[in-house]
């Protein structure tokens, strides 16, 4: 199964970076794009990163189902949205897969984006089940981060906050060891799959260590889509 996403765009600005573009020729073009990279004639999954305030819902979904009937793309996907854009995106062409950020301190995708997931059929692939990090188990209060991660512009990665949710992971890395014998990495991975609408949690790691929940494996690898994409929505 291969998934990608698009609506990003990278700007001429560099100051801007990345923006958020779900226009159909934006969708087209980061699809075929990744089509030729991959050297393939369609992709399983093509999911829009964020919801788009300048570009209308209808429109983003009409361009998605037209990719489908040319065979480019099999199932349609949304990433961030809430309830209310997915139902509005349904109306012109149903949500197959939503990807939202979930994870033991981040957890308001429950209340109503996961009920309305499971409610519609809609398969769930979940991003940040590691907190960025914070839930390897392997940060303290020594922890810096490069100037270019978003993580060192956060109040959660630093001060008196950051001290208080190192405080959490301690607690529940020794319930973790503990209670369970495991570590509080796949503690946190197995706490998103024990809801009943997830069916698939995305894990960033950039070493074997941290990809098999060892302490000392170093932080999570940021997504994407929050490093870059929109820097007001970091925590």
């Amino acid at each position: 199964m291969i998934a990608t996403k698009g609506g990003l765009r990278m700007t001429d600005d560099g100051a801007r970076g990345l923006v958020r573009d779900a226009s159909p020729d934006s969708l087209r073009a980061g699809l075929e794009a990744s089509l030729r990279s991959l050297g393939i004639d369609y992709v399983d999954i093509y999911q829009v990163h964020w919801p788009d305030p300048n570009v209308a819902f209808a429109e983003t979904a009409a361009a998605l189902e037209e990719l489908v009937q040319e065979g480019k793309i099999r199932h349609v996907g949304v990433s961030n949205y809430d309830a209310a854009q997915m139902d509005e995106f349904t109306r012109v062409r149903p949500v197959e897969t939503l990807q939202p950020p979930y994870h033991l301190f981040r957890r308001d995708a429950a209340a109503e984006v996961l009920p309305y997931a499971r409610e519609h059929a809609i398969g769930v692939l979940v991003y940040g089940p590691l907190a960025h990090g914070l839930l390897t188990g392997s940060m303290d209060e020594r922890t810096t981060f490069a100037a270019d991660d978003w993580r060192s512009q956060s109040s959660v990665f630093e001060g008196e906050a950051f001290r208080r949710n190192l405080a959490v992971v301690s607690e529940l890395e020794r319930f973790a060891v503990d209670e369970l014998g495991t570590s509080v990495a796949q503690l946190a991975v197995a706490w998103t799959l024990a809801n009943p609408a997830v069916q698939v949690t995305i894990v960033g790691a950039r070493s074997p260590k941290a990809r098999r929940g060892e302490r000392g494996g170093g932080p999570a690898s940021p997504e994407p889509e929050r490093s870059q994409a929109d820097r007001s929505h970091r925590g």
